[in-house]
């Protein structure tokens, strides 16, 4: 009897210090990759279709971001562990009513209408209408202020997040970055648009946290009005713009991005360039933001990947290749202690014909992940590995990274 007494205490003892060992070892995910979708996924078997790429390119994806070094360290140094379960953020139903519309014209004109001129016609709304529809401001901020609580009910629970913009998804995460990011310092920013002298007096001696686009709207923090082009109009009433000012710090934790929660955004088949060309103008205002975005990206360590098949038609490259130096130089800014990384892969060689590439980064799921662990690799090598990177500065083929 005292023998089997023993025992048992002997064997509690043990199975306690197997549970403390591995628990020990059990990590708790903290890194949630959410899928955003592209055009033409606006009805329920485009989005079942979605959804079912997705769940199998997640492990994928997971498995080689697990299986390369350089991913591993910057795991570790982050302590970061990969949610196994992707969350999708599904936008595609909210075009449904102006596209119903379209389709009503396209209809009429099947009366009078050639076949092929219908086909062609009937092809360019069915790809082209969600990606012409979100671009358009007035229905693209809604849909960010939605993402936004993904990612803020992400970041109450823990989780940090990597945004993956397929095809038009990627104006998507291209306008979170530059509407939901905390990279705006209101101080400066009423210099710069030569504000009223006690207004910049009352920033200066009442300092707020860096704030967001989104959170200066005459519909969240009323400090004025961002036209289309993203020219800010003051609030014109100079008491209600001074009591708005001091509630800042209220409103960009409402409706900004949570900070440091964003670790990264990988855009794939992207045609961001397409249909974001006016960023090319000097005079543009949103150019002005961007400049202080990429600032802000590279230094809080976020990684911002295009990965592209090359034989895909709509997977246009977001920019050369730039070093830290040549993007200060560049800009006109000081990047300090940078630690992110800018960078595009548009030549994934996915095997598959230009007509079915686009389509193809799910049945191409290896190749895929492989390019954007490959462009997280190389980026990173080419912004701070000096030798590596004038390796890649050295090569003078138009085939080369730069």
């Amino acid at each position: 009897m005292l023998k089997s007494i023993i025992m048992k205490k002997i064997l509690s003892i043990l199975f306690l210090l197997v549970t403390l060992q591995l628990g020990a070892f059990a990590q708790d995910t903290n890194l949630t990759f959410l899928y955003i979708n592209g055009s033409n996924n606006n009805d329920t078997k485009m989005k079942d279709w979605y959804i079912k790429g997705v769940n199998k390119l997640h492990p994928v994806m997971i498995k080689k971001f697990e299986n390369n070094s350089t991913i591993k360290k910057w795991s570790k140094d982050n302590k970061l562990v990969i949610e196994e379960k992707p969350q999708i953020f599904f936008w595609g139903y909210d075009s449904k009513t102006d596209l119903d519309f379209v389709k009503e014209r396209l209809d009429i004109s099947k009366a009078y209408s050639s076949t092929l001129a219908y086909e062609v016609r009937s092809l360019l709304t069915q790809f082209m209408h969600d990606a012409i529809w979100v671009q358009k401001t007035h229905n693209m901020l809604p849909i960010l202020d939605e993402l936004n609580e993904d990612v803020k009910e992400n970041a109450e629970q823990g989780q940090n997040v990597i945004l993956f913009g397929y095809s038009a998804g990627s104006f998507v995460t291209y306008q979170y970055l530059l509407y939901k990011m905390p990279y705006v310092n209101l101080s400066k920013l009423f210099k710069v648009l030569n504000a009223d002298e006690e207004i910049q007096k009352l920033a200066g001696d009442n300092p707020r946290k860096d704030t967001c686009l989104s959170a200066l709207s005459y519909d969240k923090g009323n400090i004025g009005v961002i036209s289309n082009t993203g020219h800010l109009v003051l609030n014109q009433n100079k008491e209600m713009l001074m009591e708005n000012y001091l509630k800042m710090d209220e409103i960009t934790d409402k409706y900004c991005a949570p900070k440091d929660k964003v670790r990264g955004v990988v855009n794939f088949a992207s045609p961001v360039p397409l249909f974001y060309s006016d960023m090319a103008d000097k005079n543009y205002d949103f150019t002005f933001y961007n400049k202080y975005l990429v600032k802000y990206v590279l230094e809080n360590g976020i990684y911002f990947l295009t990965v592209n098949f090359r034989e895909d038609p709509l997977g246009f490259p977001s920019s050369k290749n730039l070093t830290n130096q040549q993007i200060e130089e560049l800009l006109g800014l000081k990047i300090e202690n940078p630690t992110g990384v800018i960078y595009d892969y548009s030549s994934v060689w996915s095997k598959r014909s230009a007509f079915l590439a686009h389509t193809s980064y799910w049945t191409a799921r290896g190749t895929f992940a492989k390019g954007v662990v490959k462009a997280f690799v190389n980026g990173t090598k080419f912004q701070y590995d000096e030798k590596y990177q004038n390796k890649v500065l050295k090569k003078k083929s138009k085939k080369s990274e730069v």
